[in-house]
């Protein structure tokens, strides 16, 4: 390919103008329809395999629910378990990423772990069929995404254990890890026990109930050790 010319010339009177920036062009166009697209797709995914369960939901019934044919969703995923692999990979990494820059933008280990129980609990309130989906569904993904899932995952559950060290020095990992695992379980428990309306707690309410007593298990101070016979 050649250099373009140096050499200044003076364009004609009827040369069009160039498009100002704020004109998105073709191509970029087609990328984010393709973007939007594939995360609806994402999105009618977990709501179906929440309350169908992923073996009963066909990529048709995906395709019509994000408003495509279902061969289309051939265009996005290689096929269903595809579909149910990119759901949980993205949400993985987007909580370890997230986590992540809860503590870097924090100061000391306290702020950072107030921010990470409000980082999470807002995740879980927001997110209720991708828990149900993680829940009853994980065993169906296939072997390396498993694999991927388990290590971002992991990852998460060390930042969270990383920042506890610093509230509680000299316990041992596999407590921290311990406390960890269970305010997981305390936070999402949402999809179960909260709605935004009936009889069930709002998530208003729920807010800053879930973030007060997951702060109160992460800080309880240890059990005094068991008396030596």
């Amino acid at each position: 390919m050649t250099e373009p010319s140096q050499t200044t010339q003076t364009p004609p009177a009827h040369a069009p103008s160039a498009p100002t920036p704020s004109t998105p062009a073709p191509s970029t166009q087609r990328s984010q329809a393709k973007a939007n697209r594939r995360q609806a797709l994402l999105s009618a995914a977990a709501t179906l395999f929440a309350i169908e369960g992923f073996n009963r939901v066909s990529l048709e019934d995906l395709g019509a629910a994000a408003g495509v044919s279902g061969p289309a969703v051939y265009r996005h995923f290689a096929g269903k378990q595809a579909v149910l692999g990119a759901l949980l990979l993205s949400v993985s990494q987007d909580l370890l990423d997230g986590g992540r820059r809860v503590v870097t933008d924090s100061d000391g280990a306290l702020a950072a772990l107030g921010g990470l129980v409000a980082f999470h609990v807002d995740f879980a309130l927001s997110n209720p069929d991708v828990i149900r989906v993680q829940d009853q569904d994980f065993s169906n993904l296939a072997g390396e995404d498993q694999d991927e899932v388990r290590t971002l995952q992991r990852n998460y559950v060390e930042l969270w254990v990383d920042v506890l060290a610093g509230l509680h020095e000299g316990t041992e990992a596999a407590e921290l890890r311990m406390r960890a695992h269970a305010t997981f379980g305390l936070i999402n428990s949402t999809p179960h026990s909260v709605r935004s309306s009936g009889r069930r707690m709002g998530v208003r309410r729920a807010r800053p109930l879930l973030e007060s007593m997951a702060l109160a298990a992460l800080l309880a101070p240890a059990a005094p050790p068991e008396p030596l016979d």
